[in-house]
């Protein structure tokens, strides 16, 4: 089968088998399509029982490595992975990064607009009428009254989506998705209290007007207008945010300090 199927008997088991087969996959000796052992024979390989096995073929099909099929010619196949299919898994993984780690407001906006830049050129070239035309379309969205926020938001991170997919190039596509489409949301839920749409509206359309035009150079100095918009808002509603904190703080100090001079009876 070309996979190894030495375990170390310290270890997750089903994780280990999980990796073994992944390696295989990844390496090309087990190749798209290819139909997996039984779980019997799976289970004699590695020497381990089958509610193993299942457990670890469960991590793979988790990670969209393989998929299983019933009936007589089913199975399990190793899969052909496509960028859209991992979308869904960056996002996933980038939303839990940011969320379980103590990454800043700045360098989340660092890192999002430095690969976007990167888009810009590519985008100005490529781009197809489709992307403009989402670009356009979301941008009209944004101005309609009663829009709600997580609408809002929602087209905010469609029009960057199809500013990135605009390069034309799959893999910056899925490298952006988790810096669009987990750090974009994150960056509204920090500035949506703030922000004007009005403004948010005039960098899109910049943007979009460059990208039509195929002037990269105005659609990074539109892109850069925003990104400066964006941080100078963070920075102002954490402002406020302090001076809020601090006026509690100080009324619950006045209050401790009346409650300790009061005369007692």
């Amino acid at each position: 089968m070309g996979v190894k199927t030495s375990l170390n008997s310290k270890g997750e088991l089903s994780a280990q088998i999980a990796e073994a087969i992944r390696a295989a996959i990844i390496s090309g000796a087990l190749p798209f399509e290819h139909r997996l052992p039984s779980e019997a024979e799976l289970s004699d390989q590695f020497n381990v029982s089958r509610p193993t096995v299942r457990e670890a073929l469960k991590r793979l099909a988790a990670q969209n490595l393989i998929r299983t099929l019933r009936g007589a010619t089913g199975g399990a196949f190793v899969n052909r992975l496509s960028f859209e299919e991992a979308y869904a898994q960056q996002i996933t993984t980038s939303t839990l990064l940011l969320s379980m780690n103590d990454v800043s407001f700045e360098t989340a906006c660092e890192a999002r607009y430095a690969l976007e830049r990167a888009c810009l050129k590519l985008s100005a070239t490529r781009r197809l009428p489709d992307h403009l035309a989402t670009m356009r379309a979301e941008i009209h969205r944004q101005g309609q009254p009663g829009l709600s926020d997580e609408s809002f938001c929602n087209s905010d991170v469609a029009f960057h989506r199809a500013l990135v997919d605009g390069a034309g190039n799959p893999v910056l596509s899925y490298q952006l998705a988790g810096a669009v489409e987990a750090m974009q949301p994150l960056m509204n839920m920090i500035t949506f209290t703030a922000r004007s749409r009005e403004k948010i509206i005039c960098f899109h359309t910049d943007i979009a007007d460059a990208i039509e035009g195929g002037d990269a150079k105005k659609a990074n100095t539109a892109l850069n207008a925003l990104a400066e918009y964006t941080i100078a808002l963070a920075h102002n509603v954490s402002d406020r945010h302090r001076q809020n904190q601090s006026g509690v703080d100080s009324d619950q100090s006045e209050i401790t300090r009346s409650s300790s001079t009061e005369p007692t009876e």
